[in-house]
């Protein structure tokens, strides 16, 4: 059974920082590339970072320099570090496995407000 679990989220003032955590079972971690996605009320959900199964890094304009995706394939877990957090970040972010099939994890809410 394959699961994603992300934690880390919370309540953050502007200018702060959030370190997010998914951890993988079921899956060859390190053979998926991995992405952090976020969706705000009422908007679609879009990308965030993306890390390739061989670590190369993709980030969403919205967040380069800011944000830094990582992963661990001894841990089976990806992080993305968010730094410089705007009230715009706000969202539930969720954690993305691809290789051949797509799995998803449950969400975490992260709030920037003062």
């Amino acid at each position: 059974q394959v699961q994603l679990v992300e934690s880390g989220g919370g309540l953050v003032q502007p200018g702060g920082s959030l370190r997010l955590s998914c951890a993988a079972s079921g899956i060859i971690f390190s053979n998926y590339a991995m992405g952090w996605y976020r969706q705000a009320p009422g908007k679609q959900r879009d990308l965030v970072a993306l890390i390739s199964s061989r670590g190369s890094t993709t980030y969403a304009d919205s967040v380069k320099g800011r944000f830094t995706i990582s992963r661990d394939n001894v841990k089976n877990t990806v992080y993305l570090h968010m730094n410089s957090l705007k009230p715009e970040d706000t969202a539930v972010y969720y954690c993305r496995a691809t290789q051949y099939v797509d799995y998803w994890g449950q969400g975490t809410q992260v709030t920037v407000s003062s």
